[in-house]
């Protein structure tokens, strides 16, 4: 199983190249849950996988056939590998926060989240390490500002409720942002609602910005 720090870097440019991979069958699995989930709340991007796979099935198809060692090993490997869902299986509960793919992965919705508070207004629920992953949950209070850090690895962070901005861009429900060493950012939480999200790293954040901006942060 490749690391996320490959998955993210090959192709810098974020969520193509994450469909891409998607598609490929190469994501860990809370990556690959993090996209389903994905898929869920912005169905116009199962577009953008149906063509990839259409793409990937001509590729294959122009492939000379090669004889295969042994079929029945073969065979037995690919009915128990983990294929990505289709669109027409990516059906959610309208009633809950959680789309249905990040539900069944850590089996229960927002209401039920055991959260932490790890500073005012920031809480955590951390589902652990996982395939080389460190998954978690996280809620940001309307109007609060995370510290500002940069990634020592990757971090894909879906947006699952509410939004926050930073100054890349806006993310809001169903919403990606991939964020690695070569982002500094201070993400600030909109004032309407709390941010909820579903987080997949694979290495510690490190703080940034000035002593008096941090402390400022931390207190809230």
């Amino acid at each position: 199983m490749e690391s996320l720090i490959r998955m993210v870097r090959e192709h810098i440019d974020t969520i193509d190249s994450l469909l891409a991979r998607y598609v490929a069958g190469t994501l860990p699995t809370p990556a690959r849950v993090l996209v389903e989930a994905h898929l869920e709340l912005k169905p116009d991007n199962r577009i953008k996988v149906a063509n990839l796979e259409a793409m990937a099935g001509l590729e294959l198809s122009a492939i000379d056939p090669v004889a295969l060692d042994d079929r029945d090993v073969m065979l037995a490997a690919v009915l128990g590998s983990n294929v990505p869902r289709t669109a027409s299986s990516a059906l959610r509960n309208e009633t809950r926060v959680f789309p249905k793919a990040l539900y069944d992965f850590v089996g229960f919705d927002a209401e039920e989240v055991p959260w932490r508070t790890r500073m005012p207004g920031f809480k955590e629920y951390e589902i652990g390490d996982i395939e080389g992953c460190h998954v978690n949950l996280f809620w940001i209070k309307p109007g609060r500002t995370v510290p500002a850090h940069t990634h020592e690895g990757s971090e894909l962070s879906l947006v699952l409720d509410g939004a926050f901005s930073d100054a890349r861009g806006y993310y809001g429900r169903g919403d990606i942002s991939v964020a690695d060493d070569s982002v500094d950012h201070r993400p600030s939480a909109d004032t309407g609602r709390p941010c909820i999200g579903f987080a997949v790293m694979d290495a510690p954040l490190k703080l940034t910005g000035s002593f008096r901006q941090l402390i400022g942060d931390i207190i809230g």
